[in-house]
């Protein structure tokens, strides 16, 4: 998939942020098209079906989770890849955007607008795994020593413990790994 072909939909009510990442965008080549908040992404969302979605959180009417939980019930939109940009990086947000199924969670004042056009990038071309495992298994207690956690990760609603590993470089066979409740 080149530049040119990739549709992007920014959804986020301040149209400062939304204005500046159109035009990153654009100049990247990308096909932008542009929501006032979550209720006005979803209906769009739904009759262009994007490429990839970057995605504000708190904004009228629908904010960034209602909207993740409305595109689920899409089935054209299964597998569209979605980012959030976040003003405050909030750990809390984060952790249900994932388990929302949000694949990369971007803080704007640590990330520049070029840094957030690659991510999008790779969002697009690199392969996501997700992996589950017992949390009783010797190497899940090790693992959580490792991170200084108690021997267990808290995840709400019936969930479980998964690694995500994204793959960033095939050749070298390099991955980010993160883990998360899915």
């Amino acid at each position: 998939m080149t530049d040119s072909q990739i549709r992007i939909l920014l959804v986020d009510d301040d149209i400062d942020t939304r204005t500046m990442y159109a035009e990153v965008f654009r100049m990247a080549g990308f096909d932008v098209r542009e929501a006032n908040d979550g209720l006005e992404g979803l209906e769009m969302a739904n009759q262009i079906v994007p490429n990839v979605v970057l995605c504000g959180i708190i904004m009228p009417r629908m904010d960034g989770f209602q909207f993740m939980e409305g595109l689920k019930k899409n089935v054209a939109m299964e597998g569209v890849p979605v980012a959030f940009i976040s003003h405050l990086g909030r750990k809390e947000d984060e952790m249900k955007a994932r388990e929302l199924g949000v694949k990369d969670f971007i803080v704007r004042d640590m990330t520049t607008p070029t840094e957030v056009v690659t991510r999008i990038k790779a969002l697009l071309s690199s392969s996501d795994f997700a992996i589950s495992f017992d949390t009783h298994s010797a190497e899940a207690g090790r693992l959580f020593e490792a991170l200084g956690m108690d021997g267990t990760l808290p995840c709400m609603g019936g969930t479980h413990p998964v690694l995500r590993l994204r793959l960033r470089d095939k050749e070298r066979r390099i991955f980010e790994a993160e883990l998360t409740c899915q």
